[in-house]
């Protein structure tokens, strides 16, 4: 088995970022469908979720395989709007912005959120444990002149 520091190392590598947007998705999204839900092929390494916000422009639903650091026993999640350290902003996040009520699906169940930008000191206090956490989250930043978007998921009633 791959170890987690082999694949810190290659998820920070610039080829990683141009081939991964085109192919870590779809297969975390045939994978997820095929399995009602219940695997994500990307958590194996992190934990993860498959986000389905409402498009900015569109208001389609649009579902998005992400990574996620869980906080406060199993009540809302961290994102962070990497794009595998690319220019641009992902679309999940113009659509979280837009419609911050969304629904993840963790494990086979899906969960109602509202999700939240963080910013000043309380993004500064979670991007520390992010680092901690999945540190090639500073390469992508190092990467990009953009501030990379960190949103709070929190559970809301159903």
């Amino acid at each position: 088995m791959i170890g987690v520091r082999v694949v810190q190392k290659v998820s920070s590598t610039r080829g990683f970022a141009k081939v991964a947007p085109h192919v870590v998705p779809g297969l975390d999204r045939a994978v997820h469908r095929l399995t009602r839900g219940r695997v994500l092929l990307s958590a194996q390494m992190l934990p993860g979720v498959v986000l389905t916000s409402t498009g900015a422009r569109s208001g389609l639903p649009r579902r998005t395989p992400l990574a996620c650091m869980p906080e406060d026993g199993g009540d809302s999640w961290i994102l962070v709007g990497s794009n595998f350290g690319r220019t641009d902003h992902p679309a999940w996040t113009h659509n979280l912005l837009a419609h911050p009520d969304a629904v993840i699906s963790r494990k086979g169940t899906d969960i109602p959120v509202r999700a939240l930008l963080l910013e000043g000191e309380e993004r500064a206090a979670v991007w520390q444990r992010l680092l901690v956490f999945w540190p090639p989250y500073a390469t992508y930043q190092e990467r990009v002149e953009r501030q990379l978007r960190v949103f709070r998921l929190t559970r809301r009633p159903s």
